[in-house]
Order: structure tokens, then sequence, then C-alpha cells
């Protein structure tokens, strides 16, 4: 059987020059890259390459990138990084509260639960039915005390895009520092952390056809953050440990690739989505899609389909040898509703009958047109089990 993969915002294949990249590293390229001999210095020129390739791809200085783990660690290391160091700071005014959206991912609404189970407040901005958060909400909720606020750029359920140079510039006019979790819309669209006016910025080459296990927190020079991983003057004494050479080496040339390629696969991949967009709302009745169709990431659609559950549809499509999501891998194996369709305040049953189909770069029109053309009957045969 033919297998088609339209999960890429959970993860994507990495690119065979990644690959290439990170057996050399392993092989050759060996060293510790902070040892001062030779082998230790051609691991650290693998790392300075990739610390440039990463900062072109998002518009920042080599200097201000860090690498990470991945995604979560990031969004930790921003969030109780720049908590720690507003509570060390002395202010006549403390800043012990943080705002965030209803719809981030739980790297971040997590991480806020954790900082007021030391004493933060915290605040949850609405989103409306389109799933964008509105300038006027994070306007109202600010105050003298809030230290932080943090917004993902694209939402890794259904695409959306949100405000970010608004809501950083609201944030800035009130003294609190701004990050973002761009981890669906790094190499998806254009990101450039100067125009959009962020602090801090979360990326996970995972994403875009880099490995798993590697990330980046992009921190503005001047930006003030405690490292939150203590150990040795790694990374410019802002995260502690030896950093994952190979790990690395692919995440630059995946972010290489990206830049390379952003414009051109941005509009095909679009079009793709397009098409099976208009192909499932045409041929299968009673389907909605979810969020707005703008702005949104090129590769991500979420379509609820009436009378199915998800997880059945789910099932029943990877029997068919077609790999779709119900929303967020990391929240995979839970049959709670997707917190993002409820804070958008969709009826219930559309929480939890949604597909989200998101595209990478190894679909083709083919693919989109089996899958087009497989729905209707899995779709049936799902609902006439449920009228019986």
């Amino acid at each position: 059987m033919s297998r088609a993969y339209f999960d890429h915002n959970a993860t994507t294949p990495p690119d065979p020059m990644v690959i290439e990249a990170m057996a050399r590293a392993l092989k050759e390229d060996f060293g510790n890259p902070s040892s001062v001999h030779h082998f230790g210095q051609r691991a650290k020129a693998v790392l300075d390459e990739a610390r440039s390739a990463v900062a072109e791809l998002v518009g920042g200085e080599p200097a201000e990138v860090v690498f990470t783990s991945g995604g979560t660690e990031s969004d930790n290391m921003a969030l109780r990084g720049a908590a720690e160091a507003l509570e060390s700071a002395a202010a006549a005014t403390p800043r012990r509260h943080v705002i965030t959206s209803s719809i981030e991912h739980e790297a971040v609404l997590n991480t806020v639960k954790a900082l007021t189970r030391r004493g933060w407040t915290s605040t949850l901005l609405p989103v409306d039915a389109s799933g964008i958060v509105s300038p006027g909400s994070l306007a109202s909720a600010i105050t003298r005390e809030t230290g932080i606020v943090s917004v993902m750029h694209a939402n890794n359920e259904i695409g959306t895009v949100q405000p970010l140079a608004d809501l950083a510039a609201i944030a800035h006019e009130h003294g609190a520092i701004f990050h973002t979790d761009a981890v669906q819309s790094v190499a998806k669209i254009p990101v450039d952390v100067r125009a959009l006016g962020v602090d801090l910025l979360t990326l996970s080459a995972h994403k875009f056809n880099g490995p798993k296990g590697v990330g980046v927190l992009w921190i503005r020079r001047g930006t003030r953050l405690v490292s939150t991983m203590t150990g040795g003057k790694h990374e410019r004494n802002r995260r502690g440990g030896t950093e994952n050479v190979p790990g690395i080496a692919g995440l630059g040339v995946a972010a290489r690739l990206a830049r390379k390629k952003l414009d051109g696969e941005a509009q095909r991949i679009a079009a793709l989505r397009d098409r099976l967009e208009h192909g499932i709302l045409s041929t299968v009745g009673g389907t909605a899609v979810n969020g707005a169709p703008s702005p949104r990431v090129p590769n991500t659609t979420n379509i609820s389909f009436d009378g199915v559950e998800a997880e059945s549809l789910l099932i029943a499509l990877d029997l068919e040898g077609f790999a779709v999501s119900t929303g967020s891998a990391c929240s995979s194996g839970t049959l709670e509703p997707s917190h993002v369709l409820r804070a958008m305040g969709l009826p219930s049953h559309r929480t939890q009958n949604s597909i989200r189909f998101s595209l990478g770069a190894g679909n083709t029109e083919a693919e989109v047109d089996a899958l087009v053309t497989k729905l209707p009957g899995v779709v049936a045969k799902l609902r006439s089990l449920v009228r019986r």
C-alpha cells in the first residue's frame, strides 16, 4: 500500500542533505566545541555556520541565537528565564504578571501554570471564532505589573497567524517582554524578528525538515534572561551543556534550504492546501473549515466533519494509507476536545470531529487527489455506523 503523509505540523521528514550533514558531523566533527584543539574547533565551526544560517532565516544576529533541545525547552527557557530575571530585579512595582493566549501550545500554557504556582498571576487572552488574538484584548489586559507577554505566531492546529507586531508594540509600551512561539511559522512564511518587534522567539528544527531534538531560542540583544539550564559556560553562559553538534549541523542545513526555497515552496504548498480544502468541502457534505482562511500559514487546514468522531476518521484514513491528525501531536492519546477549537467558541461537536491536514515538501497533486477521492466513502461509512 502506498502511503501519503499529511501531518507535517507534527513533524517533517529530514531532508537528504540534512541527513548527510548530520552523518558527516558524527563521523568527522565529533570534537567537543568547547575544546581548543583542532577537533574541538572543527565542531565549533559547525555551530558557527548553523548559528549564522538560523540568524539569516529569522533576520537576527548569530550572537542572538541559542541552541536548545527543541521548541518545548525554548519556550520554557524564554518564560522561566525572563521570569527569574524580573524576580531578581529591584523595582518599585514588581512585575509578576504574565499574559498569553488561550490557544497556545501546551509548552507555553503549562509553563505559565508553573509560574503561577510560584506566585505569578496570569491572564489568558481570548480569541474570536477566527482564532485571532485581538490587540484590543491585550491592551485591556495589560497592567503595570505585567512582565511577560507570550503569543504564538502561527497556531499549530488551525494555522492562523497572529498580528505580532501590533501585540509586541503594546507589550513594549507597558515595559513588558514579548515572546513568541514561532515553531509553526518559521520556514513556512517570512519571519523577521526585527519587523515583528519580538524580544524572544522559539523555533524547532524538525518542523522544517531538520532533525528532532534540536531547536533555538532567539534572544534579542539586551534582553535580560536567567539561564534555566545551569552548568558550564556554553552558549555564552545562556544554556549549560555540551551542544548537540550533529543535530545543530542538521538544523543549519535545514535553515539554509528553507530560506532558499521559502517563496516558491510556500506558493506550491498553498495551492495544494487549497486544492485539498476545496475538494473536501465540495465532495463531503457537513464539512466546514475551522479558523480564518487568512492570514494563515500556507500548509494547514483544519476541517470538521459532522456526524463523525475525529479519532475514528483518523484511524480509518490511516488504514487507507493517509496520515492526518486531530491536532497537536503532544496531546495525542487524550480524549479531551481541542482546547484551541473550544477557545474559538465552536460547538462542542465540532471540537471533537475536526481533522488537521498539514502539508509539506513531499506532497503532490496526485496524493491530494487520492485523499479527496477516498474521503467521501470513508466518511459515509463512519456516519452509517453512527446511525445504527
